[in-house]
């Protein structure tokens, strides 16, 4: 109801919470690391500097995590991690869009 005050969430107990061992998803693992670096730094690159290198901040969306919009001269691209897809997505402001297939090697 608007105006309401939201209740707080209890967290989970640790003997709640699921086992989630890494080998199952190690190669996963690995591969996210890569992948989130390398567009890391294309977004440290393509953006002002600004106080504790926030600019290479990557956050979260509803499909998984963006760079948020960035700009190169006159045009505008932004690169997307899709975890529902599989994909790392690049569009720019011209409609251009690139799928790059995230898979474990």
């Amino acid at each position: 109801m608007p105006g309401q005050p939201l209740e707080p969430s209890i967290p989970l107990l640790p003997e709640e919470m699921p086992a989630l061992p890494l080998e199952p998803w190690q190669g996963t693992l690995t591969t996210l690391h890569m992948w989130t670096q390398i567009v890391g730094k294309i977004r440290l690159a393509a953006s002002p500097m600004m106080n504790h290198w926030w600019q290479s901040t990557l956050y979260t969306n509803a499909r998984g995590l963006t760079t948020s919009p960035m700009a190169v001269g006159r045009r505008i691209f932004q690169i997307d991690f899709d975890f529902i897809d599989h994909v790392l997505r690049v569009q720019t402001s011209s409609g251009a869009t690139r799928d790059i297939p995230l898979t474990s090697t």
